[in-house]
């Protein structure tokens, strides 16, 4: 209900339950307490929460933050989650629905693309996951935020690296590396 259509107010609305549903002083904030209960989450997950920025949990906001680096880390700890496929099943899937139904219909990613999108003003991103050309999974992060230029322009730069992806042969990295 949430991520397909980038639905802000329900994001906004999950962020405050959480934080109302976590244990905090009588005084405490709702907002504090959501913040803590996100930043116990990432941590139990191993993720540096250095940097984050919450604020009304749906990213509407110029003074959130998250590095592409925590981003991905939150995208691997949904798919190694036992709710991984609801995970999965909450994500726009390119050129089929959501709020990339119209984006990437000519692209090998449709139907198999499986991305958050994220727009403001000055800056656009997609974050979740797909398969290159040899069908290898991987997890994709990309932001760009830029004060000269609008979502119309960003947008095509994002979707053609998506395309680029779909249609590259990676070379699998061993683990731990």
């Amino acid at each position: 209900a949430i991520n397909k259509p980038s639905d802000n107010v329900f994001s906004r609305t999950l962020l405050l339950a959480l934080g109302r549903a976590t244990p905090g002083a009588p005084a405490e904030p709702t907002l504090l307490r959501a913040d803590r209960a996100v930043r116990g989450w990432l941590r139990s997950k191993g993720l540096n929460d250095d940097g984050l920025v919450l604020d009304n949990g749906s990213g509407l906001s110029r003074s959130e933050r998250i590095s592409p680096a925590l981003l991905e880390g939150v995208v691997r700890a949904g798919l190694a989650s036992r709710w991984a496929p609801e995970f999965l099943a909450s994500l726009p899937i390119a050129g089929v629905d959501g709020t990339l139904r119209n984006r990437l219909t000519a692209s090998p990613a449709a139907g198999t693309a499986r991305l958050k999108t994220g727009t403001l003003r000055n800056v656009v991103a997609l974050a979740g996951t797909m398969t290159d050309a040899g069908g290898q999974p991987l997890v994709v992060v990309a932001v760009i935020n830029h004060d000269a230029l609008r979502p119309r322009q960003m947008r095509p730069l994002l979707d053609g690296l998506i395309d680029w992806v779909a249609r590259t042969r990676f070379v699998p990295v061993p683990a731990g590396n």
